[in-house]
């Protein structure tokens, strides 16, 4: 099982002819995501990497069939992007981009209140089901299949908890990147209850790093539904008060927000939390068998 994209998933790709979109999109196909085609305004009905171009989202959901959309738009028209793809009824839209201005993801995630579309990223790698299907700009190697489900702010991170856990002789189910800017489609919570309630999912990962609140509240959730065991790590221990490290949300606001605040809230909620990503991988093992 698996959660959000699976081998019947059928993508587009919008941003299809630039320089990222080509690459990432011939690292999909390799992996064998059924691309079926992508969007480049102005270049409809031309092919590339074999699939067809679409000027629009919606001309692309009515050729294809589409159900899912991963976006390498210019942060200036991301958030456009993504509305036109949730107007085209996309239900699932993985926006890879970073840089959007803040005000535009407002606008884009105001516009999808009441939609039956569901927001992964922005600035996020994507999503991957090991085996079966990598919606993202992961490396798809490292993604042993398994029964572990990932939920991650960090793209590296989640590249590393992959890796250490398939060295501990496990895999991944599915590993969702959900990104790090302050404004996101879906946070920690919900990415770790989809996981909690696959049945193919034994074990979750949950990967948070300093700033917000989203490792907290998904915390306080688990607490109330836990079934399954969840290995934590938040990353900037080290972080000093008020300056951001790397991603746009990761800056501490207040006394809540720092990495031994969070680590404190989580271990109170019953999350095994770890001090390093070189013990996910062990710890997960090791949780498994109690």
């Amino acid at each position: 099982m698996s959660i959000l994209v699976n081998k019947n998933s059928r993508i587009i790709v919008q941003g299809f002819t630039g320089t990222e979109g080509t690459f990432h999109a011939t690292q999909m196909i390799d992996y064998g995501t059924q691309v079926v085609g992508g969007v480049t305004p102005g270049k409809g009905g031309s092919t590339h990497l074999e699939r067809p171009v679409f000027n629009t989202v919606a001309d692309a959901v009515k050729q294809t069939q589409a159900n899912v959309s991963i976006i390498f738009v210019p942060p200036a028209f991301a958030a456009d992007a993504i509305m036109e793809a949730a107007e085209a009824g996309i239900g699932l839209v993985i926006c890879i981009t970073e840089g959007i201005p803040v005000q535009d993801m407002v606008k884009a995630k105001n516009y999808l209140l009441g939609r039956n579309t569901r927001l992964i990223g922005p600035n996020c790698p994507g999503v991957i089901t090991a085996g079966e299907c990598k919606v993202g700009i992961m490396p798809g190697f490292v993604f042993k299949p398994g029964k572990i489900g990932i939920v991650s702010k960090s793209g590296t991170l989640t590249y590393e908890a992959a890796d250490q856990v398939a060295k501990a002789g496990l895999g991944i189910s599915t590993a969702v990147g959900i990104g790090g800017d302050p404004i996101i489609g879906t946070p920690t919570k919900e990415a770790v209850e989809l996981l909690m309630n696959d049945p193919g999912t034994e074990g979750i990962v949950m990967i948070g790093e300093i700033g917000g609140s989203m490792e907290a509240e998904a915390a306080r959730w688990i607490k109330e539904n836990n079934r399954k065991p969840v290995v934590g790590f938040i990353a900037g221990q080290t972080a000093p008060p008020g300056r951001r490290m790397g991603h746009a949300g990761a800056i501490i606001g207040g006394a809540d927000d720092t990495a031994a605040a969070k680590m404190k809230i989580m271990a109170e909620c019953g999350i095994t939390v770890v001090q390093t990503p070189a013990e996910i991988g062990s710890t997960m093992a090791k949780v498994l068998k109690k």
